[in-house]
């Protein structure tokens, strides 16, 4: 029996223990939310500076300790400072301030909560006082703030600077991470009108699992395992879709397919992939310096992976003249190479496709750079972030190569909206087409039988 047996016998006894897991979690947020939107007064403002200096003297006189050594010393100076000045504050609200300072001090300040909260995947921060997130896919106004624009760009360089980039009036927007590889965008004033804007999108410490995709209803048990074989054939993958759908997260599942014995080079603008793989290399671009010189874009890193014997190339996002130098690299030996790209349809991925390698500056004929990608990619994934918030896979599809001009693509499974629940949430059901893909002989090379009941659909 195979994993995704295991995992399809257990979904529905797993769902119902999540379910009360959820409860209980959600209505922890809640309270974290409620606690932190009460009106703050001048007193509490005073006491968090005069405690915040304390703390700040007490981390400089013992240096080099780590973080969970400094959060508990934290703890122990608070006590401390509050038997001296906490006047007749009650219990908690010493907690409060001392929680407040300790996200100053050691995290990313009054939006440490949203960040630390599992079921918010993103923070969206337009200005000091206009804070948003993303929970279970719908966005909400929380009624965190900062206190200033000075408050914000404080938090914005404690996350730029330990990977070495900036944000100034010469470089007024950023791209960087954080140490669990969540995606960091901020874009300060001049461009920027209302002030300091931060955009946080979350990642999980643990990856997401294939399993985690099925009880999601990210795909279903036949396509997940229909997609492993894909990958361990070595077909190349592309995995096309909107912004937010949850491309970088099913290329992390994808990659995670890959044996244990081959050597991956993963190539991202910021590194977000977290492989379990032994033998992975990753690379991250660099942006230009203060001079505007230095720069490494995701094309040099494609470029140089070549000569570092990948038996797999793993490229983040696809959106540049990089495209070219990719497409080659599949056409040229590096079978088993995945990528993610910006696009609502696999007819649309391929358009896109074509534009990004014209941008590499070479006037090639339309039908040649087809004939690349037609020979270049077996499978596109097409993911989509439906109307209520859940993400789907809602095509897989084989390039069947070219006829006359056109490329031309099969669809081997599709997500087909039914209808909306009660509670707007979408139903619907993933089928096969019927067809069995042309590659078939190629994964039963690769020892990999597929069977009949994965293709029995409606045409």
């Amino acid at each position: 029996m195979s994993l995704f047996e295991r995992f399809k016998e257990g979904l529905t006894t797993n769902t119902s223990s999540s379910k009360s897991n959820v409860t209980s979690i959600g209505s922890l947020d809640q309270d974290v939310l409620e606690v932190t939107s009460q009106t703050r007064s001048q007193d509490f403002w005073k006491l968090e500076a005069e405690l915040h200096d304390y703390l700040l003297e007490e981390l400089k006189r013992h240096p080099g300790q780590n973080k969970e050594e400094e959060k508990q010393k934290i703890e122990e100076w608070g006590q401390v400072f509050f038997d001296q000045s906490g006047g007749r504050l009650t219990f908690e609200e010493k907690q409060e301030i001392l929680n407040y300072v300790e996200n100053e001090l050691l995290a990313y300040g009054p939006i440490t909560p949203l960040l630390e909260n599992p079921f918010i995947s993103e923070v969206m921060v337009n200005s000091f006082d206009e804070i948003y997130y993303e929970k279970n896919g719908k966005i909400l106004r929380s009624t965190i703030n900062f206190v200033d624009n000075q408050h914000v760009m404080r938090v914005i360089e404690r996350i730029v600077s330990p990977i070495g980039r900036r944000v100034d009036e010469s470089s007024p927007m950023v791209d960087a991470r954080l140490p669990d590889g969540s995606r960091v965008n901020a874009i300060i004033p001049p461009l920027a009108l209302k002030g300091p804007s931060l955009t946080i999108r979350k990642f999980s410490d643990t990856p997401f699992t294939i399993n985690d995709l099925i009880r999601f209803g990210t795909l279903s048990v036949d396509m997940a395992e229909f997609l492993d074989i894909c990958v361990k054939s070595k077909l190349n993958i592309f995995i096309s879709g909107g912004t937010g759908s949850g491309k970088t997260s099913t290329l992390n599942v994808l990659s995670s397919f890959i044996p244990n014995n081959e050597r991956i080079v993963t190539i991202e603008d910021a590194a977000e992939l977290k492989l379990n793989q032994e033998h992975v290399v990753s690379l991250e671009s660099r942006p230009p310096n203060i001079e505007g010189k230095g720069q490494i874009s995701i094309r040099d890193l494609v470029r140089n992976s070549l000569r570092m014997r990948p038996d797999r190339i793993v490229v983040g996002e696809v959106r540049g003249a990089e495209a070219l130098d990719m497409l080659q690299a599949m056409n040229t030996g590096h079978d088993g190479s995945l990528s993610t790209g910006h696009a609502n349809s696999p007819r649309d991925i391929l358009s896109r496709l074509e534009t990004m390698v014209l941008m590499a500056g070479f006037e090639l004929p339309v039908k040649a750079i087809r004939e690349q990608i037609a020979n270049a990619i077996d499978v596109i994934v097409q993911q989509t972030r439906m109307k209520d918030g859940t993400r789907k896979v809602t095509y897989i599809t084989e390039v069947l190569g070219m006829e006359g001009d056109t490329i031309v693509l099969q669809d081997i499974y599709l997500f087909n909206e039914t209808g909306l629940t009660n509670d707007g949430r979408i139903e619907g059901k993933f089928t096969s087409t019927g067809i069995r893909p042309k590659f078939t002989e190629k994964l039963e090379m690769n020892g990999h039988a597929l069977p009949a009941s994965w293709f029995v659909g409606e045409w």
